[in-house]
């Protein structure tokens, strides 16, 4: 197979990337560059305003200039990851974020990992037992789980484990180790219903679909067994739209944690976030919405490399157009 067309794929796909994250950045500082509000009569709050003291101020966090200019000097300090500093903390933005990203990741992973280890093998089977009671269930998850919002469902499980069993912590988000594990199963398990729903569905559908192809009626008739069939014939077609639901799972856990968070009252990004925005954080603001941009283009990249591994004709279908 000639190297020439996943080269050319490879290149394209990270062509967009980076256009699209120039884009997204210019968004997220013209947004903020633009909304309502004063960033040094809020770094002044109950304190005497001189011209001295505002114009250092507008130095320091980038208030002075035309929009293109500060842009250009946020830019090229974004591509340090220096987002400058807050004003709420009056510490740098980078250092909150390392500070609250691990919880938010932890908890992130602590949901996704379950999910897609058990919601795949659910969707596949519920396909495969198409129309009977297992699959009726399935279905009637699926729909429960998508229709309440993960906030509910984290109220409903403080109530249930933490209040009513006393298996679990009520809020807080622990020390380290089986502590912090404890504190953050309930949180976890509120993001991972509504997304094992997800991944469930569209496992379903996607089974659904290939098992409905010639092909896998033709490879029955030529003798293969069921689970040869299923597994090796109609799983690998359907893959691409799971894997894209996989890997976009995680970048829905980390917005997830904005309402998770504050209903667990954790330490995250997802608090941070809220607090950055309730008093007009716009360094911090920036910073977060940014970053959290660059996860998701990178995990459509991934989406889109892997692809390519799986199935080959996305690549040449690239070729040809």
């Amino acid at each position: 197979m000639s190297r020439r067309p996943t080269v050319q794929f490879l290149v394209r796909r990270l062509t967009w990337a980076v256009a699209i994250l120039a884009l997204v950045s210019f968004l997220t500082f013209a947004l903020m560059a633009l909304a309502p509000g004063d960033p040094v009569s809020i770094l002044l709050a109950g304190r005497l305003r001189t011209p001295e003291l505002v114009e250092s101020l507008e130095e320091m966090y980038n208030l002075t200039g035309s929009l293109p200019v500060r842009y250009a000097n946020w830019a090229a300090d974004a591509l340090r990851f220096d987002f400058g500093e807050s004003i709420t903390y009056g510490q740098p933005v980078m250092a909150m974020i390392r500070s609250r990203a691990p919880l938010t990741l932890q908890m992130a992973a602590l949901a996704v990992g379950p999910v897609v280890l058990l919601g795949v093998p659910l969707g596949v089977l519920a396909a495969v037992k198409r129309g009977k009671s297992f699959d009726r269930a399935i279905v009637a998850f699926t729909v429960l789980g998508v229709s309440v919002p993960a906030f509910i469902t984290g109220i409903l499980f403080i109530y249930l484990f933490s209040l009513a069993l006393g298996w679990f912590p009520t809020f807080g988000a622990g020390t380290a180790g089986v502590d912090r594990l404890s504190h953050l199963v309930l949180p976890a398990g509120a993001l991972a219903l509504s997304m094992l729903a997800i991944i469930v569905k569209i496992t379903r559908s996607s089974m659904i679909t290939e098992l409905e192809q010639d092909y896998v009626v033709f490879a029955r008739a030529r003798g293969y067994s069921r689970t040869n069939v299923v597994m090796h014939h109609a799983f690998r077609n359907a893959l691409i739209p799971i894997i894209t639901t996989s890997a976009l799972l995680f970048a829905f856990a980390i917005g997830g944690a904005v309402l998770i968070e504050q209903v667990f009252a954790l330490p995250g990004l997802g608090t941070l976030l809220v607090e950055a925005a309730e008093l007009r954080d716009l360094p911090m603001l920036q910073g977060l919405v940014l970053l959290t941009g660059v996860v998701i283009i990178m995990a459509n990249l991934l989406i889109d490399l892997t692809y390519a591994a799986i199935d080959p004709r996305v690549r040449f279908r690239h070729q040809v157009e």
